[in-house]
């Protein structure tokens, strides 16, 4: 079953947020995820909290998509991370196909 990766994301550094941006970009693929939005405007439809960048990621299942945040690969983003953005992070499995 299909595993998404939500993020809501406030860029804190451009130059550390671009290196981190094209570092994850490529673990993502490695462990054979695919964005589905990354960063496109976003517009409040209910609630009283601005949206800020919301960046989907799909992963073929959960356990892979948690292979990729506890790999090698991606620990050298989540260093950049640190100082680069601030953001909220969710795991959330997909619908089971009908």
């Amino acid at each position: 079953m299909t595993a998404y990766v939500i993020s809501e994301v406030e860029m804190r550094d451009l130059e550390g947020f671009e290196a981190y941006r094209a570092l994850a970009a490529k673990t993502i693929a490695q462990f054979g995820g695919r964005y589905l939005v990354r960063g496109g405007k976003a517009e409040l439809a209910e609630g009283n909290l601005p949206p800020k960048a919301i960046v989907i990621v799909e992963f073929p299942s959960m356990a892979r998509l948690k292979e990729w945040y506890a790999s090698p690969e991606y620990a050298e983003a989540l260093k950049l991370r640190r100082t680069a953005l601030e953001r909220r992070l969710i795991f959330v499995e997909g619908v089971v196909p009908a």
